[in-house]
């Protein structure tokens, strides 16, 4: 059987996409954007979203990192139809119990003469290749496919282990990539590798195919970065499908890179690419969702801001394009903006409650001067923030004591020279104001304004960092309504006072 004639998906096949992460570190943006094109893919199509784990590393693997993935993808809304924590019937969905099933597969490939032993080291390899002068990076070089039974015995009895490496096939491997179009590798550019250890534990070369292929997995959406194996997987695919363990081979599709600062590869080192620490910065799924699915696609030409359901009617991997997509901090935010001032005002309300807890702001349950606060300041800000992390300093003066208003430094130096006489004024005219925003502005400006000739610009700075502590505040008037006559006017006669 030749790669070319190798059975695979039609458009009749009904479509089953993987996310198969391995649980090592805090989930990052490339791995979810990977998550994420999965999951459109499938519910665009009405296909299956197969979620399994690759926890074979003891070492790397742990448990901490498998809850945070089931956390993030929780979190952002992305579900799966089969998998860890909702079964199936493919199961187990972690390799790391799949032992049984690796070996079985592993008898039936070296008895159908795909696999085979091979007992030379590295050093070995590399010795052969400096002597016949070739590069010593070419890799393995098939030394071992051919021994005798004589030579494998001679090696046995000295105690020499072996791994099982895959034959790979003496043509070109050719296959049409979702993303790319055609791509052939040349035959004998890549050498028999292993899938095998010598201990008989199977190698991720080995057990990533073959989950995909028990899983009956139609097309493997995953990064650029593992193109070069792809190669592997469809040799691989002719050997599974030759001992009837897989009935075609898949389509693949491979995602641009996620690019960071300086156009290098965002590593997850990067703080960009930390997934939780947007979230505690305040990104909402709804807008970290939508500038994901901006890394490498698009809804149009000129709409940036759409939502998950126009996401998911509009997604075809085969639009995905093939250039690395840059992560863009500040473009982020700007769309979770747009995202936050599309919600509901009840709802961005109840999203404000962590973050104002997590300040110290209020506590775990409000009291119903904190719901009435939180109730008429948040639309004061709704419009204006971007990230819901936000919403502490432009809004936690209003839940502060009067004897914890601390004047900001910034806020400080912008005060004027005559800022006791602007505080003077304004205390007066407060003193006899009626408590509502339009009185309130319009007694400020009679006296500020109008009678000491402030620009309108200027005029009303003194009192607002008096009343919150900052240069730059929420609607000055509104927010003085929700502190109320007494705080209000007793932080203006603070600042004077001092």
């Amino acid at each position: 059987m030749t790669t070319a004639s190798l059975p695979t998906v039609t458009p009749e096949t009904p479509v089953r996409v993987r996310f198969c992460p391995s649980p090592t570190g805090v989930p990052h943006v490339g791995l979810i954007r990977t998550a994420l094109f999965n999951w459109a893919y499938a519910r665009h199509t009405g296909g299956t979203m197969v979620f399994r784990i690759e926890d074979t590393d003891a070492a790397r693997d742990s448990e901490e990192s498998y809850e945070q993935l089931l956390d993030a993808l929780k979190w952002l809304g992305i579900d799966w139809d089969e998998g860890v924590e909702v079964g199936g019937p493919h199961g187990p969905y972690r390799q790391s119990q799949r032992s049984g099933i690796y070996q079985d597969v592993i008898a039936r490939l070296v008895a159908a003469g795909h696999l085979y032993e091979s007992y030379s080291t590295p050093d070995e390899v590399e010795e052969r290749h400096r002597s016949a002068g070739r590069d010593v990076k070419l890799g393995y070089d098939n030394y071992d496919r051919d021994l005798t039974d004589e030579q494998k015995a001679t090696y046995k009895a000295a105690g020499k282990p072996a791994v099982l490496r895959l034959r790979m096939p003496d043509e070109d491997i050719t296959f049409t990539d979702l993303v790319r179009g055609e791509i052939t590798f040349a035959a004998g550019s890549v050498p028999d590798f292993a899938v095998v250890r010598a201990n008989g534990a199977p190698l991720y070369t080995l057990v990533n195919p073959v989950d995909d292929a028990l899983m009956g997995i139609t097309h493997v959406l995953r990064g650029e970065d593992l193109l070069s194996s792809t190669p592997r997987q469809v040799a691989l695919y002719r050997a599974l499908i030759d001992i009837g363990v897989a009935r075609h081979m898949p389509l693949f599709g491979h995602l641009p890179y996620v690019m960071g600062q300086g156009n290098k590869k965002l590593s997850k080192r990067d703080p960009e690419s930390n997934l939780f620490l947007h979230r505690e910065r305040g990104f909402i799924p709804e807008g970290l969702l939508n500038y994901l699915s901006l890394l490498g696609w698009s809804l149009s030409a000129d709409e940036d801001i759409f939502t998950v359901d126009e996401l998911v009617a509009k997604f075809d991997v085969q639009d995905v394009l093939a250039n690395p997509a840059r992560f863009d901090v500040k473009k982020a935010e700007a769309i979770n903006g747009s995202h936050v001032r599309l919600l509901d005002p009840e709802d961005f309300r109840m999203r404000l409650l962590p973050y104002l807890q997590s300040a110290g702001l209020i506590k775990q349950t409000l009291g119903p001067r904190e719901l009435a606060i939180l109730t008429e300041a948040a639309p004061l800000i709704q419009e204006r923030i971007t990230l819901l992390g936000e919403a502490p300093e432009m809004i936690g003066f209003l839940f502060r004591p009067d004897s914890e208003i601390e004047i900001a430094e910034d806020a400080r130096k912008a005060l004027p020279g005559n800022y006791k006489e602007v505080l003077a004024a304004a205390l007066r005219a407060l003193e006899e104001a009626e408590w509502t925003a339009e009185s309130l502005q319009a007694a400020l400006r009679a006296v500020l304004v109008d009678e000491l000739g402030l620009k309108p610009r200027v005029a009303f700075g003194p009192v607002r960092t008096a009343v919150s502590g900052r240069r730059i505040s929420p609607p000055l008037f509104e927010s003085m309504v929700i502190l109320g006559r007494e705080s209000s006017l007793a932080r203006v006669r603070a600042l004077y006072e001092e």
